[in-house]
């Protein structure tokens, strides 16, 4: 019977870290695998408050059907976000709330993609969007990313040829190497944006998670008119609500809309009335304060560890915010087998290769430090020196 499933999904593979994080279920493993926000800081008690005053303004008919594009209050109030946080002039005419930001990656594929046309993604990039893509058959053209940002020359060479249709970039402590583009950089690739004419996706899960460093501007500052931004409630507040939204340039957003009637109807109303309630009725960036003050501890935490007991010739990259680190073995090394050592020790990371869509061996690897205390990390990283040992 497998000839009953369409072509589309025969090609895209399961989540390698969705495999990985069952090793993590052992009480006996520390795992810097999963990508996951503390639960430590998710504000149950707000929430419980934020859904009884829900119930008690609207009664039955918070569970009715809603519009597509979301409660007008909540988009009013990220539209208003992204004025004081970055300046940026988004009507909330111009934001859909969707279901996460994983969601705004798939309605923009169906909306944009036609088989064999080319996609820009970042070399490493995000494993969610190279999954979700991948449904919609493109031609992946990748760009190296670095410490500053994206290989300019790369990115323009590789979308000249009339069928790149976008570029996906987590640009803010990008998933999986924690870099942050440059102001200069995003200014650069915006230009090519603009000669080549392809649409610049912004997905920004992790950039209010700052926890040294200032600030980077948006892409939207450079190309408004090209620029569609991704945003989440999920690393901020809770990722069980499931709440994102798209921002979108007019042009744009009518077609988006469309998408998402086809997709779902709406976003659960529901939820988005109790997570406005709660940021109504509580101080986000507060809440925030004590989350990053707690990443930036754990952050400090790995990567004194690491520079402590990894062999010199390991590079990891030093990031400002976000959740992740990005380590590079020496070169003909294979992260895979490494990984495969380390289990033995009782600790578990990610190998780089999911994260590339030209597959094949990696030196690379991603550790999380989100949802690990100092002492655990401290723990984690000796065992996975232990594993280096052998394997170096």
């Amino acid at each position: 019977m497998e000839e009953l499933f369409a072509r589309r999904i025969q090609g895209v593979p399961r989540s390698f870290i969705r495999e990985i994080l069952k090793a993590s279920l052992n009480p006996e493993v520390i795992s810097f695998a999963g990508g996951l926000p503390n639960p430590a800081f998710f504000p149950v008690r707000e929430i419980e408050a934020a859904t009884t005053e829900v119930f008690r303004k609207y009664g039955p008919s918070v569970l009715q059907y809603s519009n597509s594009e979301g409660e007008l209050e909540l988009r009013e109030f990220i539209s208003q976000r992204y004025k004081m946080k970055k300046g940026l002039n988004i009507p909330a005419e111009n934001i859909i709330i969707t279901n996460g930001s994983q969601q705004g990656i798939d309605l923009l594929a169906k909306v944009f993609l036609n088989s064999g046309d080319s996609v820009l993604i970042e070399e490493p990039g995000y494993l969610g969007a190279i999954q979700s893509l991948s449904l919609y058959q493109p031609v992946f053209r990748p760009v190296p990313v670095a410490a500053t940002g994206m290989d300019v020359d790369v990115l323009d060479r590789n979308s000249t040829d009339g069928q790149t249709k976008m570029l996906y970039t987590v640009p803010t402590f990008q998933n999986p190497s924690g870099i942050t583009y440059t102001d200069e950089n995003r200014e650069a690739i915006a230009a090519v944006a603009r000669k080549n004419k392809f649409i610049l996706i912004e997905d920004d899960p992790y950039g209010e998670l700052r926890f040294s460093g200032v600030h980077a501007q948006s892409f939207s500052a450079f190309l408004p008119e090209q620029t569609v931004l991704l945003g989440s409630f999920s690393k901020i507040v809770a990722p069980g609500f499931r709440l994102g939204w798209l921002a979108a340039p007019t042009w744009i957003i009518e077609k988006m809309i469309v998408a998402k009637q086809a997709a779902d109807l709406h976003t659960s109303s529901f939820t988005q009335k109790i997570i406005l309630e709660f940021l109504q009725s509580n101080n986000l960036d507060q809440h925030i304060s004590r989350i990053t003050d707690v990443y930036g501890r754990q952050c400090r935490a790995m990567t004194v560890a690491i520079d402590r007991l990894f062999p010199k010739e390991i590079e990891i990259t030093s990031p400002e915010g976000g959740m992740f680190l990005w380590g590079k073995l020496p070169e003909g090394r294979c992260s895979m087998t490494l990984f495969h050592e380390a289990v033995k020790e009782r600790v578990v990371f990610v190998p780089g290769d999911p994260f590339y869509t030209e597959k094949g061996s990696k030196n690379t690897f991603r550790l999380n430090f989100s949802c690990v205390d100092p002492v655990a990390i401290e723990e984690g990283v000796t065992r996975m020196s232990a594993a280096i040992a052998r394997f170096l």
